[in-house]
């Protein structure tokens, strides 16, 4: 039941007629009262904010990906191997994520809505910048600064819905900004080859710059103030260890094994599945991009587990999305282009989902626990990357080694290992514990 709070307004009229003054009060509604709750859906703060965000998560995802189907196109343009045009996109990520070590308590430090703002308008300004550098070093360099400026933004975007999203509405508000992302990623992998194809690397590093600039410029616009922040100190001890110290709690810690393994089955099964596509018997060749075509689908991932959610727990919720994992992975064992689509759409799907799921839940867990949200996000981040990385790396290994059944192996083991950590999390954080007082697990 909701309370209704009451607010006393005390007017005094005064009568020329007779020369006496009338004391009159009314009492009324106050919808927040003494403690602000958090914005509401329907409320005019609430959708300005998933707007925000919505398209800050849509330019994040274009600014980190779009050089991955253009590495071809740079090794190219530059006069460089392959393994070298590599480079370009690995100095990216590698960048995030020696920057998300400090960006938590940064984001503790300065706040959240301003860290996202100038997160993306460096880091867009860094991309236009990176259109007309003349050789691959310097191109390197506007790399490794888009990494570092841009991964304050996702570290403060999940501690602001945390913060100032009411409780009953953060999964939602969570949900659009995880699809936004989703399909910035899609767009990210189709937008930049056709404009390489009219005006070169420098119109398609522009294009995605200016995307990065105008969400930048939305945020300055129409994000609503922070309301819940306050300012922690950051000195050099927090700055270093404080993203470390976070997956101290247990619940914590296994939400990021979970990210590590869900992150790195969709890299690795996406990876291998180009791979798959161009070589015999299916030999797609450049056609092999169609494994992109699927990707949107994910974008719905948020809104069926949020209501899985809801009658379930998040738990199961989330052990349901791995079950997914292995649905689709089932699936992708057939040897058709249509079923491998379909088993694609199952995975991406149920990745979209569950990231969605862990980013709601690791910050709030960290603040029931009264831990820093904005360090909770930057160490479940870190392990996020950390599967794309090694997983997309160990995968490619397997496929050159062990083809298909390799890859398909590793995809099982780590669906194990995310479906061990899913149940075991799901009874640490279904008890109250001493700052809940109520079943934390049924969100």
């Amino acid at each position: 039941m909701r309370k209704l709070h009451l607010k006393i307004r005390v007017s005094v009229f005064h009568t020329e007629k007779n020369g006496q003054s009338t004391l009159v009060t009314y009492v009324e509604p106050s919808p927040t009262g003494g403690s602000w709750e958090g914005h509401r859906v329907g409320t005019t703060p609430y959708k300005r904010l998933v707007v925000a965000l919505f398209f800050g998560g849509f330019a994040s995802s274009c600014l980190i990906y779009s050089v991955q189907v253009l590495l071809p196109m740079l090794a190219k343009h530059y006069q460089v191997s392959a393994p070298e045009s590599a480079q370009v996109m690995s100095a990216t990520t590698g960048a995030m994520m020696v920057g998300l070590v400090v960006a938590g308590p940064v984001a503790d430090r300065v706040g959240r809505a301003r860290l996202m703002r100038w997160s993306l308008l460096l880091s867009g300004t860094f991309c236009l910048i990176s259109a007309f550098v003349p050789t691959l070093q310097l191109l390197l360099i506007a790399r490794v600064l888009i990494g570092l400026s841009l991964c304050g933004f996702p570290v403060s975007a999940l501690a602001y819905l945390r913060e100032e999203v009411h409780t009953d509405f953060h999964l939602r508000a969570n949900g659009m900004y995880v699809a936004g992302m989703t399909i910035g990623g899609t767009t990210a992998r189709l937008l930049p080859i056709p404009l390489h194809e009219i005006g070169g690397w420098a119109l398609a590093a522009s294009v995605i710059g200016l995307i990065g600039l105008s969400a930048s410029a939305l945020l300055f616009l129409i994000l609503p103030a922070a309301r819940r922040f306050e300012t922690k100190s950051a000195n050099i001890k927090r700055v270093l260890l404080g993203t470390f110290s976070s997956p101290r709690d247990p619940v914590i810690a296994l939400i990021c094994v979970i990210g590590f393994a869900s992150m790195g089955i969709n890299t690795g099964l996406y990876n291998s599945t180009t791979f798959r596509l161009a070589a015999p018997p299916l030999e797609l060749g450049a056609a092999a991009t169609l494994v992109y075509i699927v990707h949107p689908l994910g974008a719905f991932g948020p809104a069926i587990f949020r209501r899985l959610t809801d009658r379930l727990g998040r738990g199961y919720a989330t052990a349901i999305g791995v079950g997914g994992f292995a649905v689709g992975l089932a699936i992708l064992q057939t040897t058709t282009v249509p079923t491998i689509m379909i088993g694609l759409a199952i995975g991406i799907i149920s990745f979209v989902g569950i990231h969605a799921l862990l980013t709601a839940w690791v910050v709030d867990r960290a603040q029931r626990q009264g831990s820093g949200t904005a360090q909770a996000s930057s160490a479940y981040l870190l392990t996020f990357y950390l599967g794309s990385t090694v997983i997309g790396i160990v995968a490619t290994h397997q496929w050159d080694v062990a083809g298909w059944n390799g890859v398909a192996l590793l995809a099982f083991i780590l669906i194990g290992i995310a479906a061990v950590a899913t149940l075991i999390n799901t009874k640490l954080d279904a008890s109250p514990g001493k700052n809940e007082g109520h079943d934390v697990a049924h969100w």
